[in-house]
């Protein structure tokens, strides 16, 4: 079966194609991208006013399975990942057990071809049971599917060992994701140490917490050369310690999450616990950094940290709360605002959450190359929607924007040329 998306305005930074092309699909794979295509297609898509781009891709998810089937399921998570726009996604090891063997890996690519809605990357715990005392076996779980490694949910405290593991994944070529965290600046704390935390009376975590962490890390990258990505980065301070080393010519890359472009500390007031994560929401100066690096290519990846958590679990006392939000099904939209607000461009925002996610994991993807794989993503920038609970595929409904006006979200969605969500809905 060949298909046909004719008209939609095609935005791939790899081929510097910016404006209005058709595509064939034919066996999974790209057939051809041209102006107009006068070729018969068994089925033709009119993506006329749309955005095509290459797959969207999020390296860094937390699907919760197995052991927290009641937060999110790989099913749930993929669903959600697909009506937000993305072909691919990273689940993070913070599984229970954890995710450090090679069956782990095994497992979840098991679930994402009985699923067959999008593609499965696995990330490896770096050390055993996330201790930060012992490494895993590299080796052993990229041979089960492992695309990186990370103990994201703990920093990895001892130099030692963060030193020898930038080492030993040098010789399977995985990148580590690091979760930067002074854990004695972090010292219990539950939101950003400012004017908000004294107003509200709860423990402050100072932005140095990340910083003083980031800074130690690209000095390991550097001694190590190995491949270090900064997950989840929120705070200016960061931000220019990562700039200068990039200037400096560090091989380290960074990603930012949608909600530190978006909300400051100040979204904490009422106790609202929808506003809780790690790294915690920082100041409107911190959100301005943000985006200020975003402009810059500072900031080479948006992904979501997306964090189910239970309502029950969240609907306690601010301090006693976990952790975490939900974001696959809002990210896109949310990102879009940066291209409305001439933040970034189309092609920088495709760059952030497609190209350079692909780039992070060395998969080849992230672009429409002819005779590539045809994981596609159409978005419809006018389309016009509210964040509802009941309307959201995840299992968990945590999330600081429900009741936002959106604009702009993913109406058709292919992998390895498989039409699994059309016009806005799943078909798989």
């Amino acid at each position: 079966m060949n298909i046909l998306i004719r008209g939609g305005h095609l935005v791939d930074p790899k081929n510097n194609i910016d404006g209005e092309m058709d595509i064939l699909i034919e066996d999974g794979r790209i057939k051809k991208v041209s102006k107009k295509i006068a070729e018969k297609a068994d089925k033709e898509i009119n993506a006329k006013g749309k955005i095509v781009c290459p797959g969207l891709i999020d390296i860094h998810v937390h699907f919760r399975q197995p052991g927290f089937e009641y937060k999110e399921t790989i099913e749930t998570g993929s669903r959600a990942a697909l009506k937000g726009g993305f072909t691919g996604v990273c689940p993070m090891p913070n599984t229970n057990p954890i995710s450090d063997r090679r069956s782990d890996m095994e497992f979840l690519m098991g679930e994402a071809r009985r699923l067959n809605l999008i593609r499965i990357w696995p990330v490896g715990a770096v050390t055993l049971k996330q201790e930060g005392k012992e490494l895993t076996e590299f080796g052993e779980l990229k041979k089960g599917g492992a695309a990186a490694l990370s103990d994201d949910g703990r920093p990895i405290s001892d130099s030692n060992i963060l030193r020898r593991a930038l080492e030993y994944a040098k010789k399977f070529d995985l990148p580590i994701l690091i979760h930067a965290q002074d854990e004695g600046l972090f010292c219990g704390g539950c939101m950003n140490e400012g004017f908000t935390s004294t107003k509200l009376g709860l423990a402050g975590i100072p932005a140095e917490s990340e910083s003083v962490e980031v800074a130690r890390d690209i000095q390991l990258a550097d001694l190590t050369q190995g491949r270090l990505h900064f997950c989840h980065i929120s705070s200016r301070k960061s931000l220019d310690l990562i700039r200068q080393a990039k200037k400096a010519g560090s091989k380290i890359t960074a990603e930012t999450c949608p909600h530190y472009f978006h909300l400051s500390d100040e979204a904490v007031l009422n106790y609202n616990t929808r506003a809780k994560m790690n790294p915690p929401l920082r100041t409107a100066e911190d959100v301005q950094a943000i985006k200020e690096a975003l402009k810059d290519g500072t900031i080479d990846v948006i992904s979501t940290d997306h964090a189910p958590h239970s309502e029950s679990e969240k609907d306690v006392e601010f301090d006693k709360a976990p952790f975490g939000i939900i974001g696959l099904e809002t990210s896109l939209a949310l990102s879009i605002r940066l291209v409305e607000e001439k933040v970034i461009s189309w092609t920088e925002l495709v760059k952030k959450m497609s190209l350079n996610p692909a780039l992070v994991l060395k998969n080849d993807l992230g672009h429409l190359s002819e005779g590539a794989k045809a994981d596609i993503t159409v978005i419809d920038p006018a389309a016009e929607w509210t964040v509802e609970k009941e309307k959201l595929e995840s299992k968990s409904k945590n999330s600081p924007f429900l009741g936002w006006k959106m604009k702009g979200r993913a109406v058709d969605v292919f992998v390895d040329g498989r039409h699994v969500l059309q016009n806005g809905e799943i078909k798989n």
